[in-house]
Order: structure tokens, then sequence, then C-alpha cells
């Protein structure tokens, strides 16, 4: 189950604990990607929009880089722990959710890594799926397209998921009740903060 605490978090010790105990963790679910169906009981949802425009290639660089660094996320909603040095192929990450005063660490593994041209640009992407003790149980994809015609670059956020290892009956309930208010917020939040780090003037973020 989850590890969970109110009020405050965790040490930078514990992190480095618990990051270590991800190696020996698997992912909490079983059923293959291609039937993680809403009739079947999986939740998804996905978001696109435009970071704006570049034909230099510096905003896709640094939207890249940002979405590697999980620089991205709103730190009030959550923040991700991972080893820098690890490649992000395989990466393991722990990811601590914020709300109410709540505190929940997560695990997660980088499972799929996409970064090659497509026929009038380029795109890169990772997917990273829940480990043993997660909360929620499935996978989320993050995904850059470069419009080479237009110098158009685009984010997509993708989810499939339902609940997965609650620690208790109420966090459970809670994470059933406003869960999805919740996401909806970190997603569009990530795309703002996103087109911040990525301008290509660092003046202007």
């Amino acid at each position: 189950m989850a590890h969970w605490r109110y009020g405050r978090g965790w040490s930078k010790r514990e992190i480095r604990q618990y990051l270590g105990e991800l190696e020996q963790c698997e992912v909490n679910f079983q059923v293959p990607l291609d039937e993680m169906s809403e009739e079947a009981g999986w939740k998804q949802d996905q978001l696109e929009a435009s970071l704006g425009h570049d034909r230099g290639g510096e905003l896709f660089e640094r939207a890249k880089q940002a979405l590697c660094g999980y620089e991205f996320s709103d730190p009030s909603i959550a923040v991700s722990y991972f080893d820098p040095e690890a490649p992000l192929l395989g990466r393991n990450m722990l990811l601590e959710f914020r709300a109410y005063g709540f505190h929940f660490l997560n695990g997660v593994r980088v499972r799929k890594v996409t970064e090659e041209p497509h026929a009038h640009g380029r795109i890169f992407g990772y997917r990273y799926e829940t480990l043993r003790g997660h909360i929620e149980s499935g996978v989320q994809w993050f995904t850059l397209l470069e419009d080479a015609r237009t110098g158009e670059v685009r984010v997509r956020i993708e989810d499939c998921w339902q609940l997965g290892d609650p620690p208790n009956w109420w966090s459970a309930a809670g994470f059933v009740v406003i869960g999805e208010h919740f996401r909806e917020r970190w997603r569009h939040r990530a795309v703002e903060r996103l087109r911040r780090v990525a301008k290509p003037d660092p003046g202007l973020r």
C-alpha cells in the first residue's frame, strides 16, 4: 500500500530508501494495455494543447527536457523524486501526491520511450506504469509533437487508470470523490507550466 502522512512529507534519507525499494516492485496490474477499456472499468483521460511556435526547434528541446525532468508538475499537487543520473527508460520515480494536508508516496516506472521523426516533424514521449503500492493502477503517457511545416509544438497527456492500492478505506473513498478534480487541475496546470519553462527566451519565464 502507499505510504502516507498528514501535515508533512518525507526526509531525503527516507526518499532514498523508498526509491531503492522500488527496484523490487512490479507493476500493480496485469491487464494488457490494449484491454484497458472503459467498458472493462478503466478511466481514460486525455488533454492535448499547443505550447507555441518555434521553427528553430528550441521550444521542442526545452519542452522535452522539462518532460524528462518532471518540471511541468505543479508542486502543490504532485512532486516527483528520482535519480537524475538514471536513464529515462527504466527509471523509477516516487510521486508525492498532496491534497488538503495529506501526502501519499506512489511508485512508477518508465516502461516505454518514443523518439522518432514522423511525416511532418518529430515526436518524443514516454509512458510510465504504476508499481505495487500505488494508490492508482494504470499508465500515463506524455507526448510532444512538432510540426516542421508550421513550427508548432503540441503536448499530449493521456491517462488510463483505476483504483490501485490505497492505504486505507478513507483514502480510497476520498480518491473516488475528489481524485478526478485534482487530476484535471493538475493536467491543465501542467500545460501552463510547460509553456512557461519551454519558452526559448529565459527572460520570458
